[in-house]
């Protein structure tokens, strides 16, 4: 197969409309302020369907996506997908499992990105919903989020990601002042962790606001 191959269209169709209803569904929750954020899935071996850059995330249309190989590269198309679209295409590339990508930009997100960049990771321990990521069976455990600088160098912030992943089990990672990553085996599942994400940041900067950080 190649990159070049004629695309199944069936199929870019129903990526497309699912990644539309998450994305409506994850602005209306303030996760995608501005023009911020991108979204992929797997198109097929060699592809995927990706968010073309600067769109509004939710009011997207068919002709807001684009497919890529797993360079990057546009396929098909002049059109031009965000310049993190790297970050996404190496995760197809390395784990034939991985469906979705899904990044996002809420406030919690944000806040605990660059409240936690110090130490570089955000420990979360103890929690119920820890259970909601892939492969975790018990609360009775901890998972550290990662915490990256940001950078303009999306190559070396993707050498940064390769080695977290190295070192895993890895289901998200924050970038400083930017937003969350998270991703999974569908969209259901990459939603999944992205959403346990959320409330567990969201838990955490309660409990600093609270005076009850431990």
């Amino acid at each position: 197969m190649s990159a070049s191959d004629p695309i199944d269209t069936n199929r870019l169709s129903r990526c497309t409309s699912a990644l539309i209803l998450h994305t409506a569904e994850l602005a209306r929750l303030g996760q995608t302020p501005a023009t911020s954020s991108n979204f992929s899935m797997r198109l097929d071996a060699l592809r995927a369907v990706i968010t073309v850059s600067g769109r509004d995330k939710g009011r997207l249309g068919p002709e807001d996506f684009m497919v890529v190989d797993f360079d990057g590269q546009a396929v098909g198309s002049e059109r031009r997908s965000s310049a993190e679209t790297g970050l996404h295409t190496q995760l197809y590339r390395r784990f034939p499992e991985v469906g979705c990508v899904l990044h996002t930009h809420s406030r919690n997100q944000t806040v605990a990105s660059r409240l936690f960049a110090e130490p570089g990771r955000l420990r979360l321990e103890g929690y119920e919903l820890l259970k909601a990521f892939a492969g975790n069976q018990t609360h009775e455990t901890a998972i550290e989020l990662p915490i990256l600088r940001n950078s303009q160098d999306i190559p070396a912030l993707a050498a940064q990601v390769e080695r977290l992943l190295d070192a895993g089990p890895l289901w998200g990672y924050l970038i400083e002042g930017h937003g969350l990553y998270a991703w999974g085996q569908d969209i259901a599942e990459a939603r999944r962790h992205l959403d346990a994400f959320e409330f567990l940041i969201g838990c955490e900067l309660d409990l600093i606001r609270l005076g009850a950080a431990r």
